[in-house]
């Protein structure tokens, strides 16, 4: 072993090298507050030395630093009131869930009325809207209502903690007596518009939710059963739009589009047409974090792939990192942005791996070993963290998996293809494709969770989640301390 393969190594990543005290600032953030003035100082003092002296002290100085104002300034406010009785202005976001009793949805407040002078007031807090059984929430409907604010109550702390990283400032309950004013918004977004296409494709109701879970993002529709069924087996990163959907439609669009470097200047338009494909699925989705770091990494690939560039795929990861959360720093406390990241992460530095040292002269077999590894160390990496929120250890799931992802597939390529070319006499044959393949997952979904041994309920705690991450790295540095075997071709 020798640190200067690991050297070697991290200069080829120096994104990961950035990111490091960055993300560390947003952590000491969290627990400090420092005033701004002191924290611009600092960050101007140490990249004048850092400029001058190239230090790396000072350097990471500097980058623990900005993370620290980025955290402080980006801090979310709440911009309306709580606990006071007053008139709200709400716009629906999304499809609301309906429940037993009541329906939620979530909601964007736009404004707000002062109770003691009747002025309004703009707003652009989030909130879960709450809704009895006897009003019918619409999505993108605009409702002027009274009522009150109120903190998340209730749950888990790390969940109410959750919510207020995501911006979301309360609940509000409301029901057909509160209720002023309300009318349909002319215009949709294109998430809504995704949706709503999926909405025309024949089949069952429990197979379409999972088909919108999947292809766009929208789990209204998933019974609390089929839920857990696919908690407990291990499935439930198939239900959010992630990084593998997106890899999916990237993967996919590629292929597809392999003929157009044949034309003149086809390898611009492929690479373009690419990278639109890819944002535009996420934005289907709702641009959630975890498939915004997977639209990141791609462009970053499909930008190496058009200027013939080195790629490496840890430095883009850290990259999209980074600048996700320059743009947003309580992501980092977000718990999909969090696996999402460990999931890749895990995959880059222990299942290529392990994928290269496995080949077989089989091209089938190869692929069946592929699947198998990406996503037993997808698994493993995300596994101490699911433990600690969930308190659940998937285990048949590991083996499992590989399955389950490539029905997975076929239901994201048919449903972002339907979203993209809603051709209405192609539905019935959409609609059988995607269906099947849905089906299947739930089948395969409640079968391992049914399994006596297919699960083990056990809670890590906090301590010890860390240090399992810990060991992790530093098996993954020592591994990367060790030289490449050098290969001379034979001569004839």
């Amino acid at each position: 072993m020798k640190t200067a393969c690991l050297f070697d190594r991290l200069d080829r990543m120096p994104m990961a090298k950035l990111l490091a005290p960055f993300a560390a600032g947003i952590l000491l953030a969290g627990c400090y507050e420092l005033p701004l003035w002191f924290l611009a100082g600092a960050f101007v003092c140490t990249g004048v030395v850092a400029l001058l002296f190239r230090s790396g002290v000072a350097l990471v100085v500097m980058l623990l630093t900005s993370g620290f104002s980025a955290a402080q300034l980006r801090e979310p406010e709440v911009t309306v009131p709580r606990k006071i009785h007053t008139v709200y202005e709400v716009i629906v976001e999304g499809f609301p869930v309906e429940r037993s009793r009541y329906s939620v949805a979530d909601a964007a407040v736009t404004a707000w009325r002062n109770p003691t002078d009747g002025h309004w007031h703009a707003s652009d807090a989030r909130i879960r809207l709450y809704a009895d059984s006897l009003t019918l929430l619409q999505a993108g409907e605009r409702i002027r209502c009274q009522g009150r604010i109120r903190p998340f109550q209730g749950g888990a702390e790390s969940y109410r903690r959750l919510m207020e990283r995501r911006g979301y400032a309360g609940t509000l309950w409301i029901g057909e007596r509160s209720i002023l004013d309300r009318k349909r918004q002319s215009s949709e977004n294109l998430h809504l518009a995704a949706v709503k296409r999926l909405e025309r494709l024949p089949m069952a109701p429990e197979a379409r939710a999972v088909v919108e879970a999947m292809a766009a993002g929208e789990r209204r529709g998933i019974p609390a059963e089929l839920r857990a069924a696919y908690s407990r087996s291990g499935f439930s990163h198939l239900l959010a739009v992630s990084g593998l959907h997106t890899g999916i439609v990237f993967v996919v669009v590629n292929v597809l589009l392999w003929w157009l470097p044949l034309v003149r200047r086809g390898h611009l338009w492929k690479n373009l047409l690419a990278a639109a494909s890819v944002w535009l699925f996420v934005a289907a989705a709702g641009f959630p974090p975890s498939a915004v770091r997977a639209a990141v990494m791609c462009t970053f690939l499909q930008t190496a792939l058009a200027s013939a560039s080195e790629y490496v795929a840890m430095n883009a990861l850290a990259a999209a990192a980074f600048i996700m959360l320059l743009w947003n720093p309580n992501w980092l406390g977000d718990l999909s942005f969090q696996l999402s990241f460990l999931a890749v992460a895990g995959i880059l530095a222990w299942g290529v791996p392990l994928c290269r040292r496995c080949r077989t002269r089989y091209k089938w077999l190869n692929a069946i070993i592929d699947a198998y590894l990406i996503g037993l160390t997808a698994t493993l990496a995300t596994a101490p963290l699911v433990s600690h929120t969930f308190g659940i250890i998937p285990l048949a799931g590991v083996l499992i998996n590989p399955v389950a992802i490539l029905l997975s597939g076929v239901v994201v390529f048919g449903g972002a293809v339907w979203m993209l070319l809603p051709v209405g006499w192609l539905a019935p044959l959409f609609g059988a494709v995607t269906g099947k393949a849905a089906e299947a997952v739930n089948l395969l979904a409640r079968m391992t969770a049914s399994l006596p041994a297919g699960a083990a309920d056990y809670r890590l705690g906090g301590l010890q989640t860390g240090l399992l991450y810990s060991v992790f790295l530093l098996v993954t540095l020592l591994l990367w301390c060790r030289e490449p075997k050098k290969r001379l071709p034979l001569r004839p």
